[in-house]
Protein backbone atom coordinates (compact mmCIF):
# COMPACT_ATOMS: atom_id res chain seq x y z
CA UNK A 1 0.00 0.00 0.00
CA UNK A 2 1.86 3.33 -1.26
CA UNK A 3 0.30 6.55 -0.55
CA UNK A 4 1.50 10.15 -1.45
CA UNK A 5 0.35 12.88 0.37
CA UNK A 6 0.23 16.33 -0.94
CA UNK A 7 1.33 19.01 1.79
CA UNK A 8 2.43 22.43 1.70
CA UNK A 9 4.45 24.46 4.15
CA UNK A 10 2.85 27.98 4.83
CA UNK A 11 4.22 31.06 7.26
CA UNK A 12 3.66 30.30 10.86
CA UNK A 13 -0.09 31.65 11.60
CA UNK A 14 0.98 32.58 14.80
CA UNK A 15 3.29 34.98 13.58
CA UNK A 16 2.10 38.63 12.57
CA UNK A 17 1.54 38.21 8.63
CA UNK A 18 2.21 40.98 5.62
CA UNK A 19 2.84 40.91 2.37
CA UNK A 20 5.69 41.01 0.12
CA UNK A 21 6.26 43.87 -2.84
CA UNK A 22 4.12 41.73 -5.44
CA UNK A 23 1.52 41.72 -2.77
CA UNK A 24 1.76 37.95 -2.11
CA UNK A 25 1.94 36.93 1.03
CA UNK A 26 5.62 36.93 2.88
CA UNK A 27 7.07 33.67 2.94
CA UNK A 28 10.37 34.90 4.04
CA UNK A 29 9.87 33.73 7.85
CA UNK A 30 9.60 30.19 9.85
CA UNK A 31 7.37 27.77 7.64
CA UNK A 32 5.79 24.92 9.42
CA UNK A 33 3.38 21.87 7.92
CA UNK A 34 -0.27 23.18 7.26
CA UNK A 35 -2.26 21.82 10.33
CA UNK A 36 -4.52 20.52 7.84
CA UNK A 37 -2.31 18.40 6.14
CA UNK A 38 -1.67 16.73 9.74
CA UNK A 39 -4.59 14.88 9.06
CA UNK A 40 -3.73 13.53 5.82
CA UNK A 41 -0.03 12.32 6.92
CA UNK A 42 -1.95 10.72 9.67
CA UNK A 43 -4.88 8.60 7.84
CA UNK A 44 -2.06 7.66 5.03
CA UNK A 45 0.02 6.26 7.81
CA UNK A 46 -2.84 4.60 9.34
CA UNK A 47 -3.83 2.83 6.13
CA UNK A 48 -0.28 1.81 5.66
CA UNK A 49 0.10 0.21 8.96
CA UNK A 50 -2.90 -1.54 8.79
CA UNK A 51 -2.12 -3.06 4.75
CA UNK A 52 1.25 -4.12 7.00
CA UNK A 53 3.38 -3.35 4.15
CA UNK A 54 4.11 -0.14 1.76
CA UNK A 55 4.71 3.10 2.43
CA UNK A 56 3.96 7.26 3.07
CA UNK A 57 5.75 9.84 0.55
CA UNK A 58 4.89 13.33 0.33
CA UNK A 59 4.82 15.70 -2.36
CA UNK A 60 5.05 19.58 -2.35
CA UNK A 61 5.44 22.91 -3.82
CA UNK A 62 7.06 25.92 -3.10
CA UNK A 63 10.45 27.42 -1.38
CA UNK A 64 12.37 24.74 0.03
CA UNK A 65 15.21 27.03 1.41
CA UNK A 66 13.07 26.09 4.56
CA UNK A 67 12.20 22.91 4.97
CA UNK A 68 11.11 22.39 8.72
CA UNK A 69 7.28 21.64 7.91
CA UNK A 70 8.23 18.89 5.72
CA UNK A 71 10.44 17.30 8.39
CA UNK A 72 8.03 17.39 10.68
CA UNK A 73 5.77 14.92 8.07
CA UNK A 74 9.18 13.28 7.74
CA UNK A 75 9.13 12.69 11.51
CA UNK A 76 5.74 11.24 12.07
CA UNK A 77 6.46 8.37 9.75
CA UNK A 78 6.47 9.12 5.80
CA UNK A 79 10.23 7.96 4.64
CA UNK A 80 10.69 10.36 1.64
CA UNK A 81 9.01 14.11 0.49
CA UNK A 82 9.53 15.46 -2.85
CA UNK A 83 9.45 19.56 -3.46
CA UNK A 84 8.94 21.01 -6.96
CA UNK A 85 11.13 24.71 -6.44
CA UNK A 86 11.45 26.99 -8.97
CA UNK A 87 11.33 30.33 -9.32
CA UNK A 88 8.91 30.47 -12.50
CA UNK A 89 6.11 28.93 -10.56
CA UNK A 90 6.05 31.89 -7.92
CA UNK A 91 2.65 33.31 -8.05
CA UNK A 92 1.58 29.97 -9.62
CA UNK A 93 -2.50 29.68 -9.88
CA UNK A 94 -4.58 26.35 -8.32
CA UNK A 95 -4.65 24.78 -11.72
CA UNK A 96 -0.55 25.49 -12.55
CA UNK A 97 0.05 23.60 -9.16
CA UNK A 98 -2.21 20.86 -10.07
CA UNK A 99 -0.23 20.20 -13.17
CA UNK A 100 3.17 20.43 -11.15
CA UNK A 101 1.93 18.27 -8.60
CA UNK A 102 0.58 15.71 -11.26
CA UNK A 103 3.60 15.71 -12.83
CA UNK A 104 5.73 14.60 -9.77
CA UNK A 105 3.15 12.33 -8.57
CA UNK A 106 3.27 10.40 -12.14
CA UNK A 107 6.44 9.18 -11.19
CA UNK A 108 5.29 7.29 -8.00
CA UNK A 109 2.53 5.61 -9.40
CA UNK A 110 0.86 5.23 -5.89
CA UNK A 111 -2.19 3.62 -4.79
CA UNK A 112 -4.12 6.30 -3.22
CA UNK A 113 -3.02 10.39 -2.79
CA UNK A 114 -3.92 12.17 0.65
CA UNK A 115 -5.14 15.64 0.34
CA UNK A 116 -6.27 18.48 2.53
CA UNK A 117 -9.81 19.59 1.83
CA UNK A 118 -7.94 23.05 1.22
CA UNK A 119 -4.72 24.77 2.43
CA UNK A 120 -4.92 26.92 5.49
CA UNK A 121 -2.62 30.13 3.86
CA UNK A 122 -5.25 29.68 0.15
CA UNK A 123 -8.75 28.17 0.72
CA UNK A 124 -9.05 28.00 -2.72
CA UNK A 125 -10.37 24.04 -2.38
CA UNK A 126 -10.23 23.55 -6.39
CA UNK A 127 -6.79 22.24 -6.59
CA UNK A 128 -7.43 18.46 -5.52
CA UNK A 129 -9.93 17.57 -8.02
CA UNK A 130 -8.16 19.36 -10.52
CA UNK A 131 -4.88 16.95 -9.95
CA UNK A 132 -7.42 13.75 -10.03
CA UNK A 133 -8.83 15.49 -13.50
CA UNK A 134 -4.97 15.39 -14.57
CA UNK A 135 -4.08 12.36 -13.39
CA UNK A 136 -7.59 10.85 -14.66
CA UNK A 137 -8.39 9.02 -10.78
CA UNK A 138 -11.49 9.38 -9.28
CA UNK A 139 -12.05 11.80 -6.36
CA UNK A 140 -13.53 11.44 -3.61
CA UNK A 141 -13.77 14.97 -1.14
CA UNK A 142 -14.38 15.65 2.33
CA UNK A 143 -13.93 12.15 3.91
CA UNK A 144 -14.45 11.81 7.68
CA UNK A 145 -13.68 8.00 7.27
CA UNK A 146 -11.30 6.22 4.74
CA UNK A 147 -10.55 2.53 4.50
CA UNK A 148 -9.18 0.48 2.42
CA UNK A 149 -10.96 -2.88 1.17
CA UNK A 150 -8.78 -4.97 -1.28
CA UNK A 151 -8.51 -2.58 -4.92
CA UNK A 152 -11.09 -0.15 -3.37
CA UNK A 153 -11.05 2.71 -1.08
CA UNK A 154 -14.35 3.43 1.28
CA UNK A 155 -14.89 6.59 2.33
CA UNK A 156 -17.68 8.27 4.50
CA UNK A 157 -19.03 11.78 3.70
CA UNK A 158 -20.91 13.37 6.17
CA UNK A 159 -24.04 14.60 5.42
CA UNK A 160 -27.44 15.92 7.18
CA UNK A 161 -28.80 12.65 7.73
CA UNK A 162 -25.81 10.83 8.63
CA UNK A 163 -23.25 10.05 5.97
CA UNK A 164 -22.83 8.76 2.80
CA UNK A 165 -20.77 5.80 1.52
CA UNK A 166 -18.82 6.14 -1.49
CA UNK A 167 -16.67 3.42 -2.70
CA UNK A 168 -13.88 3.81 -5.62
CA UNK A 169 -11.79 1.77 -6.97
CA UNK A 170 -7.80 2.42 -6.46
CA UNK A 171 -5.49 3.95 -7.55
CA UNK A 172 -7.88 7.07 -6.38
CA UNK A 173 -7.95 10.46 -4.89
CA UNK A 174 -9.19 11.11 -1.33
CA UNK A 175 -9.24 15.17 0.42
CA UNK A 176 -9.86 14.85 3.87
CA UNK A 177 -11.40 16.83 6.72
CA UNK A 178 -9.91 18.26 10.02
CA UNK A 179 -10.62 15.87 13.06
CA UNK A 180 -10.92 12.66 10.64
CA UNK A 181 -8.01 11.44 12.95
CA UNK A 182 -6.45 12.14 15.71
CA UNK A 183 -2.63 13.34 14.60
CA UNK A 184 -0.51 11.50 16.14
CA UNK A 185 3.13 13.38 17.69
CA UNK A 186 6.25 12.90 17.14
CA UNK A 187 8.67 10.80 18.88
CA UNK A 188 12.23 11.56 19.33
CA UNK A 189 13.33 8.87 17.41
CA UNK A 190 10.75 10.13 14.65
CA UNK A 191 12.57 13.00 14.49
CA UNK A 192 16.40 11.72 14.62
CA UNK A 193 15.44 9.83 11.44
CA UNK A 194 13.98 12.87 10.32
CA UNK A 195 16.63 14.35 9.71
CA UNK A 196 18.42 11.41 7.54
CA UNK A 197 15.30 10.64 5.33
CA UNK A 198 15.52 11.82 1.76
CA UNK A 199 14.17 14.64 0.58
CA UNK A 200 14.56 15.51 -3.26
CA UNK A 201 14.16 19.19 -5.12
CA UNK A 202 13.02 19.44 -8.41
CA UNK A 203 12.70 22.34 -10.86
CA UNK A 204 9.91 22.47 -14.00
CA UNK A 205 12.48 21.17 -16.14
CA UNK A 206 13.48 18.26 -14.36
CA UNK A 207 9.40 16.97 -14.49
CA UNK A 208 9.87 17.37 -18.39
CA UNK A 209 7.43 20.00 -17.98
CA UNK A 210 7.47 23.19 -20.12
CA UNK A 211 7.71 26.62 -18.08
CA UNK A 212 5.99 28.86 -20.62
CA UNK A 213 3.08 26.48 -20.67
CA UNK A 214 2.84 26.99 -17.09
CA UNK A 215 2.58 30.18 -17.28
CA UNK A 216 -0.64 30.73 -14.86
CA UNK A 217 0.13 33.19 -12.34
CA UNK A 218 -2.18 35.00 -9.98
CA UNK A 219 -0.92 39.00 -10.26
CA UNK A 220 -2.40 41.33 -7.74
CA UNK A 221 -2.48 44.55 -9.14
CA UNK A 222 -3.12 46.40 -6.08
CA UNK A 223 -4.92 46.34 -2.39
CA UNK A 224 -6.22 48.64 -0.12
CA UNK A 225 -7.73 47.84 3.59
CA UNK A 226 -11.01 47.56 4.06
CA UNK A 227 -13.48 49.70 5.04
CA UNK A 228 -13.95 50.31 8.86
CA UNK A 229 -17.86 49.27 10.05
CA UNK A 230 -18.72 52.76 12.05
CA UNK A 231 -20.85 52.62 14.89
CA UNK A 232 -24.71 51.90 14.26
CA UNK A 233 -27.26 53.74 15.62
CA UNK A 234 -28.71 54.28 19.22
CA UNK A 235 -32.32 54.96 19.82
CA UNK A 236 -34.08 54.91 23.26
CA UNK A 237 -37.34 53.36 22.76
CA UNK A 238 -40.09 56.23 23.47
CA UNK A 239 -42.99 53.99 21.91
CA UNK A 240 -42.39 54.96 18.60
CA UNK A 241 -39.81 52.10 18.41
CA UNK A 242 -41.84 49.64 15.48
CA UNK A 243 -42.55 52.96 13.41
CA UNK A 244 -38.85 53.45 13.73
CA UNK A 245 -38.12 49.96 13.16
CA UNK A 246 -40.57 49.58 9.72
CA UNK A 247 -39.15 53.18 8.29
CA UNK A 248 -35.93 52.06 8.54
CA UNK A 249 -36.58 48.65 6.67
CA UNK A 250 -38.14 50.68 3.70
CA UNK A 251 -35.35 53.21 3.59
CA UNK A 252 -33.06 49.80 2.95
CA UNK A 253 -35.75 48.36 0.54
CA UNK A 254 -36.24 45.08 2.78
CA UNK A 255 -39.74 46.55 2.87
CA UNK A 256 -42.28 48.46 0.48
CA UNK A 257 -42.95 51.77 0.99
CA UNK A 258 -45.88 52.59 2.78
CA UNK A 259 -47.13 54.57 -0.42
CA UNK A 260 -46.41 51.98 -3.06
Amino acid sequence: MNVVVCVKQIPDPTSPQSLDAEYHLNRSGKLILDEADTYGVEVALRLVEAAGVGEVSLVSMGDASDVTGIRSALALGAVRASIVSDVSLRGADALTTAKVLAAVIARETPDLIVCACESSDGYTGTLPVQLAQLLGLPAVTFATSVHVQGDQVVVHRQTEAGYDEVVADLPALVTVTAGVVEPRYATFKGIMAAKSRPITIVSVSDLGLDASRLDSRQDVLSIETSATRGAGEKYVDDGDGAARIVAFLEQIKVLAGSGS
